[in-house]
């Protein structure tokens, strides 16, 4: 009973450290309240639009800003902000899904490979090898072409394309672990390779994988946004970013706000996330705390 109160009692003081930690970085907190902000927006925002997300008027097309329509209407005078409000949930949960999607597979397949060695690590990283050749946007556009258009394609091809970079960080920090005492020990009492892989190595070599996975959010969004301005990723009617950017690029210099506000979304979105992510690296790295 002792033991299990010392474990808590442990538990709690390394969380309260990263939270103390996390909270001491300006950087996540301005990312923070700006991520809080847009997932408001976005999830809170659309049930008090008084407009449609598809609702066409056409006596508003091209409307510029205004009272009644503050980020104006795109050409079927349709409201922006109310499309922007309803696209973010969809861009959200991509980037997000995608994240923890393509950071499972990743801790996954290095932990196996890392901690087995021979034959198996070299068969999976010269796969990897093969796999990263192809940078992650020109194979999520060749996924994409190959399985169409729509939500779950866009989330697999950029899946896909994120899970190579991924295995090699994990890894490499198997390799660095795998030699540690704590691992002999852990053998020495014949513990199985799956409980070692995942109850000793795991907790030791996640950490910089939280930090990436965290980032990658916002690359994922912008990944994204760009199949969908390309006409392969998420396709109207749907409001999600990317298209938003493609619907208004032929009417960028008579009406500039089509595209300005989408863009402003996109970027304060990655902002928040990225500045989080630097917060998160403060924190779990003790090298780099004060």
């Amino acid at each position: 009973m002792l033991n299990v109160k010392r474990e808590n009692q442990l538990k709690s003081s390394l969380f309260g450290d990263f939270l103390g930690g996390l909270m001491k970085s300006t950087n996540a907190k301005i990312g923070v309240v700006l991520l809080v902000f847009m997932v408001l927006a976005c999830f809170v925002g659309p049930l008090l639009s008084p407009y449609e997300k598809n609702g066409i008027d056409l006596t508003n097309m091209y409307a510029k800003p205004s009272v009644d329509h503050l980020f104006g209407c795109d050409a079927m005078g349709r409201d922006i902000l109310t499309r922007l409000l309803y696209g973010g949930q969809y861009s959200l949960i991509l980037g997000l899904i995608t994240a923890v999607v393509s950071s499972f597979i990743s801790i996954l397949i290095g932990c196996i490979a890392g901690y087995f060695g021979g034959v198996t690590e070299t068969l999976i990283m010269r796969f990897m090898d093969v796999w990263s050749a192809l940078p992650a946007m020109l194979l999520a556009i060749m996924v994409s072409a190959v399985m169409g258009a729509g939500f779950f394609a866009t989330v697999f091809a950029l899946t896909i394309g994120a899970i190579a970079g991924g295995v090699r960080m994990t890894r490499g920090q198997v390799l660095a672990e795998r030699k540690k005492e704590y691992i002999e020990a852990a053998e020495s009492i014949n513990c199985s390779k799956l409980s070692i892989m995942f109850w000793h190595l795991l907790p030791n070599v996640v950490q910089p994988m939280i930090i990436i996975a965290t980032m990658s959010i916002g690359a994922n969004i912008m990944m994204a946004a760009g199949l969908s301005y390309i006409g392969l990723g998420i396709q109207p009617p749907t409001p999600e970013w990317g298209a938003m950017l493609a619907d208004g690029r032929a009417y960028i210099r008579l009406y500039p706000h089509m595209i300005t506000f989408p863009g402003i979304a996109i970027a304060l979105t990655v902002l928040s996330v990225n500045l989080i992510g630097d917060g998160l690296r403060d924190a779990l790295d003790p090298k780099l705390r004060d």
